[in-house]
């Protein structure tokens, strides 16, 4: 799956860390629905963190679409919520399948 991080780039991750992913992402959600700042940006930080290390920096040079599209570090809590109010599923919809 290719994710693009807004403002850094693409990372193409394997399967094999998608249910990973999706494991930050639901603790993603739970810091949003608490409210509490400090609980997202580290929430928020781990996701991040992980869709870097375990994903290939796609080149810049490339055209690949991008099936997922997150905010960037600085994303503010709210802009986050809204995100995943869209569709009710997180940042990471459809895993674990």
């Amino acid at each position: 799956m290719i994710m693009r991080v807004m403002g850094e780039g693409q990372y193409e991750v394997g399967d094999a860390h998608l249910n990973l992913l999706n494991e930050l992402d639901a603790e993603l959600v739970t810091a949003v629905e608490s409210g509490d700042e400090e609980l997202f940006r580290r929430a928020y930080g781990k996701l991040l963190e992980a869709v870097k290390r375990f994903g290939t920096p796609v080149p810049l040079d490339s055209l690949e679409p991008s099936e997922l599209i997150l905010p960037s570090a600085e994303a503010t809590i709210h802009e986050v919520r809204e995100l995943l109010m869209a569709d009710g599923e997180g940042v990471i919809p459809g895993y674990p399948e």
